[in-house]
């Protein structure tokens, strides 16, 4: 009856039981081999990498089997939360293609019938269940202060004996209702705590879905389960909300491995059937000659937000993350070219058991074969969407010239032999630029980049002699026949290997003809096709362009 006493002083507003909570989450109606994944972000923060690369293999575990993945926002940590954290890992999250059938919307609202997904509106679930087990005499109230705890802790070190809340050192392990009754009135703050049945000298053996069977110490120690101000631990919480919510597979970071003790324990203290664990090393940045993990405070390419800002697109994101979850992606990926990466199917027992290395050269390499792949059109969505956030600039230019925009970003994209010079969407601006007079305009102000060995009025001669014989609707073969005509009659060699047998006899070659060409509409040294470029350019910007130049 004391145990039933003490749950009333601790909780006397708590009225529900465990089984009125059961009846509002019924098993979820799902094959034996489907699998409900979760991700669980705290909103302290941007949203890292090794954040989305457990994210991604836990949607990937759950759809691959016809499951569910839910998004749960682990925000009882007020005091740390940063606004707009929540909408930030949303964004992140679609914007990487990690679709959840669950969890916080955009909104405000949520989607899903096992919510609230939010831990802050789940208090009143988590001291239901915090009641029951000090009923059961399976929790108790702890009113040490943090004084208290020095000196428990100081007496440990000087016996030499293991530092912690437990056994006899456990000092309101075994309080009394009226004790606790009168540290009550007195206004003395408490915690709940776990009343530990484990063992310093016993072991458990778990299986771990990355790094296979794993032995360690069981948990003998009486965690805190709810804190002073009553709002409960990561660990009692997350045990709460993944038996309701039905999930059946955790991936998470290996630094939450010493903790499997704690969280089995808190399962079987509850009854509660616990989910399989899987826990993925940390993804590791090169820095010189070694390797380490990305830190929080120095390395902005350690966010998810870095990879957006920059625009690499989510899809290669995906399609990079997933060579390293299992190293035989590259290999599958050969023999489907054309396939999603989400046709896939990830193995956990074949994952990276060490950290994987985060290769800023192959990821980016990934992302012009992905962007390769798509049309122009796309590209200009991806773009468009990208900029709208990021580059108010470019926005604004591709805004004014949508159907411009798209033929610009079409050139190249044939299925031979697609073009590749760009890896993510902060790339295109200065790649496309001069196609827009605005901005071609500020460009030749510092002078056209002609060969050095054509000298300007050499190269004026050449753009007059060009735009006299060009139509604008000539087929390719006619309009180079034109360029090689007027260089015989300008002095240049009609062939390059012509110049290179007899250099002193031409004032250059054919190349140095269509350079000059090409500075005159582009002031590049590197383009696509020149011809491609006119095309899209139209005959009247071409014939301006040729004006200007001869005006320079």
């Amino acid at each position: 009856m004391s145990n039933e006493n003490m749950a009333e002083l601790l909780f006397s507003d708590v009225g529900q039981l465990p089984t009125d909570i059961y009846s509002l989450y019924p098993p979820r109606n799902l094959s034996i081999s489907a699998m409900v994944t979760r991700f669980a972000p705290s909103p302290t923060g941007s949203l890292n990498i090794g954040g989305l690369y457990a994210a991604l293999i836990s949607e990937r575990l759950a759809h691959q089997s016809n499951g569910v993945f839910f998004l749960r926002i682990e925000d009882t940590d007020k005091k740390r939360e940063i606004k707009g954290g929540i909408e930030n890992i949303i964004h992140s999250l679609l914007y990487f293609g990690i679709h959840f059938d669950e969890g916080p919307t955009l909104s405000g609202g949520e989607k899903g019938a096992l919510g609230p997904y939010k831990q802050s509106s789940r208090i009143k679930i988590y001291k239901i269940f915090i009641k029951h087990l000090v009923q059961k005499g399976l929790a108790y109230p702890c009113f040490c202060d943090k004084d208290d705890l020095q000196k428990i802790r100081i007496s440990q070190q000087n016996l030499k004996v293991t530092t912690g809340y437990y056994g006899q050192w456990a000092k309101h392990r075994d309080i009394s209702f009226g004790q606790a009754k009168e540290e009550i009135l007195d206004g003395k703050p408490f915690v709940i705590r776990l009343r530990s049945s484990g063992s310093p000298d016993r072991r458990i053996i778990y299986n771990d879905l990355v790094k296979g069977p794993i032995e360690l110490p069981e948990n003998f120690q009486d965690i805190v389960i709810m804190k002073t101000d009553g709002l409960p631990t990561y660990h009692f919480a997350h045990a709460i909300d993944d038996y309701l919510m039905g999930t059946t597979h955790v991936i998470r970071g290996d630094e939450w491995l010493s903790s499997v003790p704690i969280h089995i324990q808190l399962f079987e203290t509850l009854g509660f059937e616990i989910p399989e664990y899987g826990h993925i090393a940390p993804i590791m940045k090169q820095v010189g000659a070694s390797k380490r993990k990305f830190s929080k405070r120095k390395d902005l390419d350690g966010t998810a937000e870095y990879y957006r800002e920059q625009g690499y697109p989510g899809i290669a994101i995906g399609e990079y993350f997933m060579n390293l979850i299992n190293s035989d992606f590259e290999e599958w990926r050969m023999v489907n070219p054309h396939k999603s990466f989400r046709d896939f199917f990830i193995y956990t027992d074949k994952m990276n058991a060490s950290g994987a290395l985060l290769d800023m050269n192959k990821l980016g390499d990934i992302s012009k074969d992905v962007i390769s792949r798509l049309t122009g059109k796309q590209v200009f969505d991806h773009l468009y969407t990208w900029s709208k956030e990021f580059d108010s600039e470019l926005y604004t230019l591709i805004d004014k010239n949508k159907e411009y925009t798209v033929k610009i970003l079409n050139i190249g994209r044939t299925i031979e032999k697609p073009r590749k010079d760009y890896s993510k969407w902060s790339d295109l601006k200065t790649i496309i630029a001069f196609f827009y007079d605005e901005w071609f305009e500020k460009d030749v102000l510092g002078g056209y980049k002609i060969p050095t060995n054509v000298s300007l009025d050499v190269a004026k001669e050449i753009v007059l002699g060009f735009s006299k014989t060009y139509r604008f609707n000539n087929e390719k073969e006619a309009w180079f026949h034109e360029i090689k005509e007027l260089a015989v009659e300008l002095g240049f060699a009609k062939e390059i290997k012509q110049f290179k047998a007899n250099p002193n006899r031409y004032k250059g070659h054919v190349g140095d003809v269509a350079m000059v060409l090409r500075a005159a509409l582009t002031n590049r040294t590197n383009t696509p096709d020149l011809f491609d470029i006119m095309k899209v350019m139209g005959e009247n910007r071409v014939f301006e362009r040729m004006e200007r130049f001869m005006l320079s």
